[in-house]
């Protein structure tokens, strides 16, 4: 791909405030795309804009939390009042907060998590493919999905249950968008060394070293960068014949 592959085209990215959401934003704009920067973290979010548009690209930052309906449809018409339509989308925003069995896990700490991670993509996707079959011309939307949506982690069951979910999701929306032009894939990250995978080390007291050791067979964690790129793979025209497929950039976890 060049770096103008995506010059006219316009990108919605959630969860951009850091760790891979703001990488991927940052890779769209760098491909030529204006980029419409969400998350409910308003302050950080803005640095993910300002640091796109100090570079000479588009961007906006537009404050939603992405679990209630009424702020992800004001997000979408808001990108698109913008930047005058939508093209593509990379549904990022998650949170992890478990540090117990199942049988431990309060029931508001499963519904946040449930709602963060499993319902704003269906929200995000309901948004988003009714403005690009209103617009015409198909586009394209990448869910960010994890290696626990085939391989659990300890302590980890709403959450494991959300990327259940957006696997599924995601299939089931490609299926009923592909004949409008409407690619609809998902990346499983592994252990991405983000702010969030480093609070979660933290929190259970985990060695990285170890984890990383553990996690991937190349003994390291992998980079922001390589999601964003693989976010901008799918939803080139590179991965034309890519539908319903998930991704993943896990350093080969999944493969033992």
């Amino acid at each position: 791909m060049s770096d103008k592959d995506f010059a006219g085209k316009v990108a919605l990215v959630t969860g951009a405030a850091g760790g891979m959401g703001r990488a991927i934003a940052v890779c769209f704009a760098e491909a030529g795309a204006k980029v419409a920067v969400s998350d409910i973290a308003a302050e950080a979010g803005q640095e993910t804009a300002d640091l796109i548009a100090g570079a000479g690209a588009e961007s906006r930052f537009i404050a939603s939390d992405v679990a209630d309906a009424k702020s992800v449809e004001a997000l979408v018409a808001g990108t698109v009042e913008a930047f005058g339509g939508l093209h593509c989308a990379v549904n990022g925003a998650a949170i992890e907060l478990e540090q117990v069995r199942l049988a431990d896990v309060e029931e508001d700490t499963f519904d946040r998590i449930i709602a963060v991670n499993l319902k704003s993509i269906f929200l995000c996707m309901k948004y988003e493919i009714r403005q690009m079959l209103t617009q015409g011309g198909g586009g394209t939307i990448v869910n960010i999905a994890s290696t626990n949506s085939y391989r659990p982690q300890p302590h980890q069951s709403a959450y494991t249950a959300s990327k259940y979910g957006v696997l599924g999701m995601t299939k089931n929306a490609a299926i009923d968008y592909a004949s409008d032009g409407i690619r609809i894939n998902a990346i499983c990250p592994g252990a991405i060394d983000t702010p969030m995978l480093r609070a979660a080390m933290e929190r259970r007291g985990r060695d990285p070293q170890e984890v990383a050791g553990r996690l991937s067979l190349l003994g390291r964690f992998g980079r922001s960068s390589e999601i964003a790129k693989a976010a901008l793979w799918l939803c080139s025209d590179d991965s034309s014949f890519t539908v319903g497929h998930a991704l993943a950039v896990d350093g080969g976890y999944l493969s033992r």
